[in-house]
């Protein structure tokens, strides 16, 4: 129960409201507790002795206690659900806050629809674990409690014949507890399978319809969605073992009651109303039991999630900033790249001892196959990485002596899909410069050659773009995205292939726009159309993770090597 109880140190902010929550329990449960009572007077008294009196009292007082309970009941209710719900809510936030500061490497591993389960199908199991399984856990805690305490009361020898159960009921919930918290995990897993498996089948929709494959998606949900069923059956099934059983002990003890007790009032040790009232008290003890035993199983269920939650709360953050970090003064833009090797897995090394050099205002590309190691030099400058061994210094300052924040907002990033969020066109360029006008943001379209497409939309600049702006052309998103970068006016600029997958017609519109914002600007460009480079300061050619040439266009061409082959390739036809 350690997370369980990491769980509830988040109630702390609202221990006052928590306080005057379990005050409300205790006086609602109270009134079930009158109950018994009223039937012992009604017997002993109203029955045996014909005492209109106490028949009169016990009519008011039941309509006064009942009333009085009505009252605390809506406490009770409002008070715990709101209590769960600020707690799942401030849970949500700070698992929205550890994603956003987990590494770019906990992303590549994990599926977008895994990590969206923790933060809908875990905080959901989370909020019934507070909300209902909380109040119902204090409620029959107060009447069980209660209940034994007006036993004890009414006679101590019964009271102990009866809690001889009691030991048995605890160690069938313990043994059961652990088989419903192991399905509950597996659940909670499948659950975020389906929820994996729907974000990639949506998201992908336009292939699946190009390549007919509605059958075959429908086919992998039908499968996910069986073993979701046969996990939470199992679940179901050793739930609805746990309260016969818990049902079957408490049998027991009220047999107990009914002998032990029966024999009492034969010899006149105790009215026949005393023990009517301890039998209503033992029932009473007996549903609590019972009751207590089902949200102790469906805690249990809970506790998967819990404990998924928490094990993502509790992953190391390996890209964060020192605790002695300083501020990364405005640069000029001199990067060098001193001996730096990098491994995604800790096995292979996708750079090995690479060392450059840029002087602030050049122009730096990247060229070679895929998977030669360019993408991975230019997400290791906003420190997307930290190197595995060697360093990167900006204008002398090691990016791991800086603090991010400082860093990143420095750099602008154009890569070759750009991500557009479903909101105005206005906001999406906005997302470069959150402080800036509406005329800043109209100026940088203007400079990114997208002022005129945009006016032609429905409604210019507050045209609600779709999810992922897929309603753009790659020619005008592309373009959006240099928008975006010239609002946030960097420093450094960082281009990964940012015209490959576009037309021709599209290509010189956006190029246009790229040269203009990389003027002045210290820019590393990753490209495969060597076209786009031709004007490089210097161009580095990647090759198995290692710098093979280096040298302007026409330097690398007379070398006759890996560029010059390159370069052949593209332009044989020409």
């Amino acid at each position: 129960m350690k997370n369980y109880k990491r769980l509830l140190a988040y109630i702390k902010p609202y221990l006052g409201r928590f306080g005057l929550a379990i005050i409300c329990i205790i006086c609602a449960s109270g009134a079930n507790l009158y109950l018994p009572w009223i039937i012992k007077d009604m017997i002993d008294k109203v029955l045996a002795e014909r005492d209109m009196a106490m028949l009169n009292f016990i009519s008011v007082s039941i309509v006064i206690v009942f009333a009085i309970r009505g009252i605390f009941y809506y406490g009770q209710s409002y008070l715990v659900s709101y209590i769960g719900q600020r707690v799942v809510v401030d849970v949500r936030e700070v698992m929205f806050r550890k994603f956003q500061r987990m590494p770019m490497a906990y992303f590549d591993k994990h599926q977008t629809g895994e990590t969206m389960s923790y933060l809908t199908n875990d905080v959901g199991a989370i909020q019934s674990a507070l909300v209902d399984n909380l109040i119902e856990m204090f409620t029959e805690g107060a009447i069980l409690f209660g209940s034994i305490a007006m036993m004890f009361y009414l006679d101590w020898k019964l009271t102990l014949l009866t809690l001889i159960t009691v030991p048995l009921v605890g160690t069938a919930m313990r043994i059961f507890g652990k088989k419903i918290k192991s399905t509950g995990k597996v659940i909670q897993e499948k659950l975020a399978d389906i929820t994996s498996l729907l974000q990639e089948s949506i998201s992908s929709i336009r292939v699946v319809k190009s390549f007919v494959r509605e059958g075959y998606e429908i086919d992998r949900f039908k499968v996910e969605n069986e073993l979701n069923f046969r996990a939470t059956m199992k679940n179901v099934q050793l739930t609805s073992l746990l309260t016969p059983t818990v049902e079957f002990l408490a049998a027991v003890a009220v047999t107990l009651i009914v002998w032990f007790g029966g024999y009492e009032v034969v010899n006149g040790i105790i009215s026949a109303g005393s023990l009517v009232a301890f039998l209503t008290y033992a029932v009473n003890l007996a549903n609590p039991v019972k009751r207590l035993s089902r949200i102790y199983g469906r805690i249990q269920k809970a506790m998967a999630a819990i404990d998924r939650i928490f094990g993502v709360l509790d992953l190391p953050e390996t890209v964060n900033d020192k605790p002695n970090a300083k501020e990364l003064p405005q640069v000029k833009g001199n990067v060098s790249v001193e001996n730096v090797t990098f491994s995604y897995d800790g096995v292979h090394n996708a750079l090995e001892n690479v060392n450059f050099e840029v002087k602030a205002g050049q122009m730096i590309a990247f060229v070679g196959p895929s998977g030669a190691g360019k993408s991975t030099i230019a997400n290791l400058i906003p420190r997307f990485y930290d190197v595995t061994a060697g360093a990167i210094k900006i204008d002398g300052y090691d990016l791991r002596d800086v603090k991010l924040n400082s860093l990143r907002e420095q750099i602008g990033i154009v890569p070759q899909e750009t991500l557009l969020f479903s909101t105005t066109v206005m906001e999406n360029i906005r997302y470069g410069r959150l402080d800036a006008t509406d005329e800043e943001v109209i100026a940088a379209a203007r400079a990114a050659n997208a002022d005129k497409f945009i006016c032609d939309l429905p409604e210019g600049y507050q045209t609600q773009i779709g999810e992922r702006g897929l309603n753009l052309s790659g020619g005008q998103r592309q373009r959006m995205a240099i928008a975006r970068a010239m609002l946030k006016n960097p420093q450094i600029l960082i281009l990964d292939e940012a015209t490959s997958a576009l037309d021709t017609e599209s290509e010189k519109i956006v190029q246009a726009a790229l040269d203009d914002l990389m003027v002045g600007r210290t820019s590393f460009v990753i490209a495969h159309r060597l076209s786009t480079i031709f004007a490089a300061d210097k161009i580095f050619v990647i090759d198995k993770g290692k710098i093979c040439e280096q040298g302007t266009h026409k330097e690398l061409l007379k070398l006759g090597g890996v560029y010059s082959n390159l370069y052949n390739i593209q332009f044989s036809n020409i």
